[in-house]
């Protein structure tokens, strides 16, 4: 009969320090797993980009004009006075800033107004238009005249003249729609500049994409939209997963789009409202080049 000793001088029992590292590896893994895809995801809500889009239609005269178009910041800060996208905007040496709407959605934001307005206006001359959010949060008496007092120019359903080397572009800005009801429309808008300044090429700031056949039908040569949030969540082979209106796969939400009359020039925008996420869409100031 065997002792239960000799036994176990033949068979030692297992290590369980062995099994302390196996269990140590698969936790370290793990955590550096589950880090990488947090910082993966932070990337994708706080990492800056963006894409040079060339529009050929302009006069000869406003050839490599550079637009940074600014959409839907939604108050949301990057860096403290948003210093980290002042300065990438200022990299991307711009020759005019074009705010288009949603740039806060709550009344209790407009504290952050100040800084990224001077921010801009300091880097380029820098024109504003409404999106729907800011007549949401009804500030829109209070933050208009707020930019104007930072250097920002807002084009409260007006337009000015641009001029370069001879060349004249109208810069049209049209007050979103959940404006006033008796506001006048984009279509009035490009009228009175046609019988005002003749043949001219337009080019009309506007927050909404989805109001492209206004803007076709107002025959504008070339529109800067956001409003879209790149669809948030961009799936390979599609223009977004979710559209402005909690619609499914919508259309005309980021880059460069050919209509039926004039061009259209859409950003993916900057911030979200919350609980809204993004994925493969990271904030986006898209640069649009005239040639």
């Amino acid at each position: 009969m065997i002792k239960e000793s000799d036994w176990n001088e033949r068979y030692p029992r297992p290590r369980r320090r062995r099994r302390r590292r196996g269990c140590l590896t698969r936790l370290v893994t793990t955590v550096l797993v589950l880090g990488l895809l947090v910082g993966w995801f932070w990337w994708q809500q706080n990492g800056l980009s963006s894409e040079t889009i060339t529009v050929s239609s302009a006069p000869d005269g406003f050839d490599g004009y550079r637009i940074a178009v600014v959409s839907d910041l939604h108050a949301k800060e990057f860096g403290e006075g948003n210093r980290v996208l002042l300065d990438y905007v200022r990299d991307l040496e711009p020759d005019l800033v074009a705010v288009v709407g949603d740039i806060l959605h709550e009344p209790d934001q407009m504290s952050m107004i100040p800084a990224v307005a001077k921010g801009l206006a300091a880097i380029a001359p820098t024109y504003y238009v409404t999106g729907n959010h800011e007549w949401a949060a009804g500030v829109v008496r209070e933050l208009e005249p707020l930019l104007e007092q930072c250097g920002v120019t807002v084009l409260s359903n007006e337009y000015v003249m641009l001029e370069r080397n001879g060349d004249r572009i109208a810069l049209l800005g049209a007050e979103d729609s959940n404006g006033y009801a008796d506001q006048k429309t984009v279509q009035e808008l490009a009228d009175q500049v046609r019988q005002e300044q003749g043949a001219v090429y337009e080019i009309l700031l506007s927050h909404r994409n989805n109001h492209y056949e206004q803007y076709t039908q107002a025959r504008v040569d070339l529109t800067l939209a956001g409003h879209a949030h790149g669809g948030l969540i961009r799936l390979p082979g599609t223009d977004g997963l979710v559209g402005p209106k909690r619609e499914l796969f919508p259309q005309y939400t980021a880059g460069l789009y050919d209509l039926s009359y004039g061009q259209m020039v859409v950003s993916r925008g900057l911030g979200n409202q919350f609980p809204c996420f993004r994925l493969l869409n990271r904030p986006d100031v898209p640069l649009v080049v005239l040639g």
